[in-house]
Protein backbone atom coordinates (compact mmCIF):
# COMPACT_ATOMS: atom_id res chain seq x y z
CA UNK A 1 0.00 0.00 0.00
CA UNK A 2 1.54 3.21 -1.08
CA UNK A 3 0.78 6.58 1.03
CA UNK A 4 1.26 10.27 0.83
CA UNK A 5 3.81 11.10 3.63
CA UNK A 6 5.09 14.33 4.71
CA UNK A 7 8.98 14.36 6.23
CA UNK A 8 9.66 17.91 8.52
CA UNK A 9 12.93 18.57 8.19
CA UNK A 10 15.28 18.50 5.79
CA UNK A 11 18.77 17.84 7.75
CA UNK A 12 20.88 14.53 7.14
CA UNK A 13 18.07 12.38 9.16
CA UNK A 14 14.94 14.10 7.52
CA UNK A 15 15.96 13.43 4.15
CA UNK A 16 17.14 9.72 4.45
CA UNK A 17 13.84 9.06 6.00
CA UNK A 18 11.97 10.35 3.07
CA UNK A 19 14.66 9.16 0.52
CA UNK A 20 13.49 5.88 1.83
CA UNK A 21 9.60 6.66 2.06
CA UNK A 22 10.02 7.20 -2.30
CA UNK A 23 11.80 4.24 -2.59
CA UNK A 24 9.66 2.08 -1.42
CA UNK A 25 6.91 4.09 -3.94
CA UNK A 26 5.11 6.51 -1.55
CA UNK A 27 4.89 10.66 -2.68
CA UNK A 28 6.98 12.61 -0.06
CA UNK A 29 6.46 15.67 0.47
CA UNK A 30 10.06 17.10 2.92
CA UNK A 31 9.35 20.30 4.94
CA UNK A 32 11.54 22.78 5.72
CA UNK A 33 11.78 26.56 6.57
CA UNK A 34 13.85 27.59 4.10
CA UNK A 35 12.21 28.53 0.47
CA UNK A 36 16.01 28.89 -0.98
CA UNK A 37 16.44 25.14 0.43
CA UNK A 38 12.91 24.10 -0.91
CA UNK A 39 13.59 25.41 -4.29
CA UNK A 40 17.21 23.56 -4.41
CA UNK A 41 15.91 20.58 -3.75
CA UNK A 42 13.12 20.62 -6.29
CA UNK A 43 15.51 21.61 -9.04
CA UNK A 44 18.81 19.33 -8.18
CA UNK A 45 17.01 16.48 -6.77
CA UNK A 46 19.68 16.71 -4.30
CA UNK A 47 19.96 18.38 -0.45
CA UNK A 48 22.28 20.97 -1.00
CA UNK A 49 23.42 20.64 2.64
CA UNK A 50 23.07 17.70 3.37
CA UNK A 51 23.44 14.18 1.69
CA UNK A 52 25.02 16.12 -0.92
CA UNK A 53 26.15 12.78 -3.20
CA UNK A 54 22.76 11.00 -2.86
CA UNK A 55 20.10 11.88 -5.76
CA UNK A 56 16.83 11.81 -4.52
CA UNK A 57 13.88 9.99 -6.02
CA UNK A 58 11.42 11.82 -8.50
CA UNK A 59 8.28 11.29 -5.60
CA UNK A 60 10.05 13.07 -3.44
CA UNK A 61 9.47 16.72 -3.34
CA UNK A 62 10.07 19.61 -1.20
CA UNK A 63 7.67 21.85 0.60
CA UNK A 64 8.46 25.12 2.74
CA UNK A 65 5.09 26.28 3.18
CA UNK A 66 4.42 24.08 6.70
CA UNK A 67 0.69 23.95 6.59
CA UNK A 68 0.69 22.47 3.26
CA UNK A 69 3.47 20.04 4.02
CA UNK A 70 1.25 18.78 6.89
CA UNK A 71 -1.76 18.52 5.35
CA UNK A 72 -0.24 16.57 2.72
CA UNK A 73 0.55 13.35 4.93
CA UNK A 74 -1.45 10.25 6.26
CA UNK A 75 1.75 9.81 7.51
CA UNK A 76 3.72 12.20 9.26
CA UNK A 77 7.05 11.93 10.22
CA UNK A 78 8.51 14.81 12.14
CA UNK A 79 12.44 14.93 11.95
CA UNK A 80 13.17 18.52 13.82
CA UNK A 81 15.90 18.74 16.42
CA UNK A 82 14.61 17.89 19.80
CA UNK A 83 14.34 21.91 20.91
CA UNK A 84 12.39 22.77 18.05
CA UNK A 85 9.87 19.75 18.04
CA UNK A 86 6.98 21.31 20.12
CA UNK A 87 7.30 25.18 18.45
CA UNK A 88 6.81 23.06 14.98
CA UNK A 89 4.08 20.58 16.03
CA UNK A 90 2.09 23.64 17.37
CA UNK A 91 2.10 25.33 14.53
CA UNK A 92 1.33 21.89 12.50
CA UNK A 93 -1.37 20.85 14.50
CA UNK A 94 -4.41 22.19 13.54
CA UNK A 95 -3.33 20.80 9.81
CA UNK A 96 -3.09 17.47 10.63
CA UNK A 97 -5.55 15.02 8.76
CA UNK A 98 -7.84 13.17 10.45
CA UNK A 99 -6.47 9.15 11.28
CA UNK A 100 -3.12 10.45 10.09
CA UNK A 101 -0.43 8.82 11.85
CA UNK A 102 2.43 10.70 13.60
CA UNK A 103 5.93 8.43 13.50
CA UNK A 104 8.49 10.55 15.31
CA UNK A 105 12.50 9.98 14.02
CA UNK A 106 13.27 13.13 16.58
CA UNK A 107 15.57 11.76 19.10
CA UNK A 108 16.03 13.53 22.40
CA UNK A 109 14.64 14.87 26.03
CA UNK A 110 13.10 18.11 25.76
CA UNK A 111 15.60 20.85 27.46
CA UNK A 112 12.82 22.57 29.17
CA UNK A 113 10.18 20.57 30.51
CA UNK A 114 12.39 17.33 30.29
CA UNK A 115 9.75 15.24 28.54
CA UNK A 116 10.26 12.86 26.02
CA UNK A 117 9.25 12.99 22.30
CA UNK A 118 6.27 11.20 22.98
CA UNK A 119 4.86 12.80 25.35
CA UNK A 120 5.37 16.45 23.56
CA UNK A 121 3.67 14.90 20.90
CA UNK A 122 0.70 14.11 22.90
CA UNK A 123 1.13 17.86 24.71
CA UNK A 124 0.91 19.48 21.08
CA UNK A 125 -1.45 17.15 19.22
CA UNK A 126 -5.46 16.87 19.65
CA UNK A 127 -6.29 13.89 21.64
CA UNK A 128 -8.08 12.56 18.83
CA UNK A 129 -4.42 11.71 17.36
CA UNK A 130 -2.76 10.55 20.36
CA UNK A 131 -3.87 6.31 19.52
CA UNK A 132 -1.64 7.11 16.47
CA UNK A 133 1.79 8.21 17.75
CA UNK A 134 4.97 6.25 17.07
CA UNK A 135 7.96 6.42 17.55
CA UNK A 136 11.09 5.23 14.93
CA UNK A 137 14.17 4.42 16.52
CA UNK A 138 17.55 2.30 16.48
CA UNK A 139 21.02 1.68 14.86
CA UNK A 140 20.62 4.05 11.43
CA UNK A 141 23.47 6.67 10.12
CA UNK A 142 21.67 8.66 7.44
CA UNK A 143 23.86 8.36 5.04
CA UNK A 144 24.11 4.58 4.94
CA UNK A 145 20.20 4.79 4.50
CA UNK A 146 20.26 7.29 1.61
CA UNK A 147 22.41 4.85 0.12
CA UNK A 148 20.55 2.09 0.33
CA UNK A 149 22.63 0.16 2.68
CA UNK A 150 21.12 -2.77 5.20
CA UNK A 151 19.59 -0.94 7.95
CA UNK A 152 16.96 -2.26 11.00
CA UNK A 153 14.83 -0.04 13.21
CA UNK A 154 12.16 -0.41 15.49
CA UNK A 155 8.68 1.71 15.46
CA UNK A 156 7.14 1.71 18.46
CA UNK A 157 3.31 2.55 19.16
CA UNK A 158 0.10 0.87 19.79
CA UNK A 159 -0.23 -2.10 17.18
CA UNK A 160 -2.04 -0.64 14.25
CA UNK A 161 -0.45 3.14 13.91
CA UNK A 162 2.79 1.08 14.74
CA UNK A 163 2.55 -2.00 12.23
CA UNK A 164 1.38 1.03 9.21
CA UNK A 165 4.24 3.32 9.47
CA UNK A 166 6.53 -0.09 9.74
CA UNK A 167 5.40 -1.35 6.66
CA UNK A 168 5.53 2.36 5.00
CA UNK A 169 9.32 2.13 5.37
CA UNK A 170 9.86 -1.50 5.46
CA UNK A 171 12.03 -2.68 2.18
CA UNK A 172 14.86 -2.36 -0.28
CA UNK A 173 17.10 -3.70 2.39
CA UNK A 174 15.52 -1.34 4.84
CA UNK A 175 14.03 -3.91 7.95
CA UNK A 176 11.37 -2.08 10.14
CA UNK A 177 10.52 -4.13 13.20
CA UNK A 178 7.55 -2.93 15.72
CA UNK A 179 6.92 -2.82 19.25
CA UNK A 180 4.67 -1.13 21.63
CA UNK A 181 7.15 0.05 23.95
CA UNK A 182 6.96 3.84 23.54
CA UNK A 183 9.31 5.04 26.37
CA UNK A 184 11.88 2.74 25.90
CA UNK A 185 12.39 3.52 22.12
CA UNK A 186 12.24 6.93 23.65
CA UNK A 187 14.57 6.75 26.02
CA UNK A 188 16.97 4.41 24.62
CA UNK A 189 17.26 6.59 21.65
CA UNK A 190 17.92 9.63 23.80
CA UNK A 191 20.59 8.54 26.13
CA UNK A 192 22.86 6.82 23.47
CA UNK A 193 23.80 9.74 22.50
CA UNK A 194 25.05 10.80 25.81
CA UNK A 195 27.26 7.37 26.40
CA UNK A 196 28.50 8.01 22.45
CA UNK A 197 29.78 11.51 23.75
CA UNK A 198 31.48 9.36 26.36
CA UNK A 199 33.04 6.86 24.13
CA UNK A 200 34.26 9.49 21.96
CA UNK A 201 36.27 11.39 24.91
CA UNK A 202 37.96 7.85 26.01
CA UNK A 203 38.67 6.93 22.55
CA UNK A 204 40.17 11.01 21.97
CA UNK A 205 42.49 10.25 24.90
CA UNK A 206 43.53 6.87 23.87
CA UNK A 207 41.87 4.71 26.51
CA UNK A 208 41.80 2.07 24.31
CA UNK A 209 39.18 -0.85 23.67
CA UNK A 210 38.42 -2.18 27.00
CA UNK A 211 37.20 1.33 28.25
CA UNK A 212 35.01 1.95 25.29
CA UNK A 213 33.02 -1.85 25.51
CA UNK A 214 33.09 -0.90 29.30
CA UNK A 215 31.16 2.69 28.66
CA UNK A 216 29.25 0.84 26.39
CA UNK A 217 27.95 -1.67 28.94
CA UNK A 218 27.62 0.28 31.66
CA UNK A 219 25.85 2.83 29.75
CA UNK A 220 23.57 0.12 28.43
CA UNK A 221 23.05 -0.36 32.59
CA UNK A 222 22.47 3.43 33.39
CA UNK A 223 20.03 3.98 30.03
CA UNK A 224 18.08 0.59 31.12
CA UNK A 225 17.85 2.42 35.00
CA UNK A 226 16.27 5.07 33.74
CA UNK A 227 14.03 3.63 31.29
CA UNK A 228 12.76 1.28 33.62
CA UNK A 229 12.36 4.11 36.35
CA UNK A 230 9.66 5.78 33.71
CA UNK A 231 8.01 2.45 32.62
CA UNK A 232 9.13 0.61 30.09
CA UNK A 233 10.06 -2.85 29.62
CA UNK A 234 14.09 -3.60 30.53
CA UNK A 235 13.77 -6.03 27.52
CA UNK A 236 13.54 -3.38 24.50
CA UNK A 237 17.10 -2.25 25.78
CA UNK A 238 18.38 -5.57 24.57
CA UNK A 239 16.48 -4.77 21.16
CA UNK A 240 17.57 -2.04 18.29
CA UNK A 241 16.04 0.95 20.53
CA UNK A 242 19.11 0.04 23.25
CA UNK A 243 21.62 -1.84 22.63
CA UNK A 244 21.73 -1.55 18.85
CA UNK A 245 21.50 2.00 18.82
CA UNK A 246 24.03 2.07 21.83
CA UNK A 247 26.82 0.14 19.68
CA UNK A 248 26.42 1.82 16.38
CA UNK A 249 26.19 5.38 18.25
CA UNK A 250 29.33 4.80 20.44
CA UNK A 251 31.09 2.74 17.87
CA UNK A 252 30.63 4.16 14.42
CA UNK A 253 32.53 6.90 12.82
CA UNK A 254 29.79 8.64 10.58
CA UNK A 255 28.14 9.51 14.81
CA UNK A 256 28.10 13.19 15.71
CA UNK A 257 27.92 12.75 19.13
CA UNK A 258 31.13 9.87 19.43
CA UNK A 259 33.06 12.90 16.95
CA UNK A 260 31.94 15.41 19.91
CA UNK A 261 33.33 13.24 22.34
CA UNK A 262 36.38 12.76 19.95
CA UNK A 263 37.01 16.37 20.43
CA UNK A 264 37.11 17.05 23.61
CA UNK A 265 39.37 13.86 24.30
CA UNK A 266 41.85 15.83 22.00
CA UNK A 267 41.27 18.81 23.76
CA UNK A 268 39.30 21.07 21.57
CA UNK A 269 36.80 23.30 22.81
CA UNK A 270 32.90 22.73 22.67
CA UNK A 271 32.11 25.82 20.66
CA UNK A 272 35.04 24.84 18.18
CA UNK A 273 33.77 21.04 17.80
CA UNK A 274 29.95 22.44 17.44
CA UNK A 275 31.64 24.80 14.48
CA UNK A 276 33.52 22.27 12.77
CA UNK A 277 30.66 19.77 12.60
CA UNK A 278 28.08 22.13 11.44
CA UNK A 279 25.24 20.19 12.66
CA UNK A 280 22.98 19.28 15.86
CA UNK A 281 24.42 16.72 17.95
CA UNK A 282 21.41 15.71 20.41
CA UNK A 283 23.86 14.09 22.71
CA UNK A 284 25.04 17.55 24.05
CA UNK A 285 21.49 18.84 24.86
CA UNK A 286 20.14 15.39 26.18
CA UNK A 287 23.02 15.47 28.96
CA UNK A 288 21.82 18.43 30.58
CA UNK A 289 18.20 17.15 30.30
CA UNK A 290 18.80 13.52 31.36
CA UNK A 291 21.04 14.43 34.22
CA UNK A 292 18.18 16.35 35.39
CA UNK A 293 15.63 13.63 34.86
CA UNK A 294 17.56 11.19 36.51
CA UNK A 295 18.00 13.70 39.04
CA UNK A 296 14.14 14.02 39.65
CA UNK A 297 13.35 10.96 39.18
CA UNK A 298 16.18 9.16 41.72
CA UNK A 299 18.10 7.39 39.07
CA UNK A 300 21.61 7.13 39.48
CA UNK A 301 23.52 7.92 36.08
CA UNK A 302 27.07 8.73 36.48
CA UNK A 303 28.19 8.68 32.75
CA UNK A 304 25.58 11.26 32.26
CA UNK A 305 26.70 13.22 34.80
CA UNK A 306 30.35 13.26 34.08
CA UNK A 307 30.03 14.06 30.25
CA UNK A 308 27.44 17.14 31.60
CA UNK A 309 30.65 18.60 33.61
CA UNK A 310 32.42 18.23 30.38
CA UNK A 311 30.13 19.96 28.85
CA UNK A 312 28.62 22.60 31.04
CA UNK A 313 31.07 22.96 33.84
CA UNK A 314 34.39 22.61 31.64
CA UNK A 315 35.70 19.47 33.48
CA UNK A 316 39.17 18.05 32.31
CA UNK A 317 38.38 15.14 30.29
CA UNK A 318 40.99 12.93 31.84
CA UNK A 319 39.39 14.17 35.56
CA UNK A 320 35.76 12.90 34.30
CA UNK A 321 37.21 9.37 33.40
CA UNK A 322 39.24 8.85 36.22
CA UNK A 323 36.14 9.81 38.64
CA UNK A 324 34.17 7.41 36.94
CA UNK A 325 36.77 4.74 37.25
CA UNK A 326 37.25 5.59 40.86
CA UNK A 327 33.80 4.88 41.81
CA UNK A 328 33.81 2.41 44.82
CA UNK A 329 33.42 -0.83 43.86
CA UNK A 330 29.76 -2.62 43.79
CA UNK A 331 28.00 -5.89 42.47
CA UNK A 332 26.94 -5.65 39.07
CA UNK A 333 23.13 -4.69 38.75
CA UNK A 334 21.23 -2.60 36.38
Amino acid sequence: MTLPCTVLGAGSWGTALAIQLARRGHDVALWDHRPERCDAINKTRKNPDYLQGCDLPPSLFAESDLHKAVAFGRLLVPVVPSHALREVMTTAAPHVQDGAVICCATKGIEDSTLEPMHAVLEQTLAKAHHKNICILSGPSFALEVAKGMPTAVVVAGQDAPARLAAEAFHGSGFRAYHTEDVVGACIGGSLKNVMAIACGVSDGIGLGSNARAAIITRGLAEITRLAVAMGANPLTMMGLAGMGDLVLTCTGDLSRNRRVGLGLGAGKTLPDILEELGQVAEGVITARSAKNLGEKLGVDLPITEQVYALLYEDKPAAEALQDLLGRRRKAERL
